[in-house]
């Protein structure tokens, strides 16, 4: 049975996506650095900005407004986070967000979130998400330091590996053979 409260796991590409991160504090801060992993297409509004945030802001030359979120913010945006206490302000942002048909992260306002920001492991070219869908994200914590454990050092020199014997060889079926062969004995190696 399928429970209303799970969340669709997706990959979603952030390349040509605008994401704003409303929220200058200690959680939009581990948001930006989540988002950052992914994208630097990043605008930063709040009238208050940490030092750790404007660190982020040199270092990766992201685009910030201190001041107040005004209506029309995401207008162009595809995405946006908001790292903010106000609930009201959550919400508002959240309703705006559904007009310009923009994925909106309130953070701990499961109601006005379209997605949540999963535990995840990113080495290279991998990517391994974890979601409880909100049950248990101490669960979700020390499950991905023990998944964590278990990837092997040499998987992002595999990753490119595979990339190339990928591009290299033409589509079809003896491609698929060749690839799902070589992924098969990459895994029975780790033991």
């Amino acid at each position: 049975m399928i429970q209303k409260s799970s969340y669709f796991p997706a990959f979603i590409k952030l390349d040509d996506k605008k994401v704003l991160l409303v929220g200058g504090g200690k959680i939009a801060y581990e948001k930006l650095t989540k988002l950052l992993d992914f994208t630097q297409d990043i605008k930063i509004i709040a009238p208050k900005i940490s030092s750790d945030i404007l660190t982020l802001i040199v270092k990766h030359t992201l685009s910030y407004s201190k001041r107040e979120y005004i209506k029309d913010d995401i207008k162009e945006c595809s995405l946006v986070v908001v790292a903010v206490d106000d609930l009201t302000l959550q919400k508002e942002i959240f309703l705006e967000s559904q007009d310009y048909k923009c994925l909106c992260n309130s953070v701990d306002s499961v109601k006005y979130c379209d997605f949540i920001f999963p535990s995840y492991i990113k080495e290279d070219d991998l990517t391994v998400a974890i979601s409880t869908s909100g049950a248990s994200p101490a669960f979700a914590k020390h499950f991905k330091r023990y998944l964590k454990e278990k990837i092997p050092q040499s998987i992002g020199a595999f990753l490119i590996e595979m990339k190339g014997l990928r591009s290299s060889i033409p589509k079809g079926v003896e491609r698929m053979k060749i690839l799902d062969k070589k992924a098969r004995e990459f895994i029975d190696s780790l033991g």
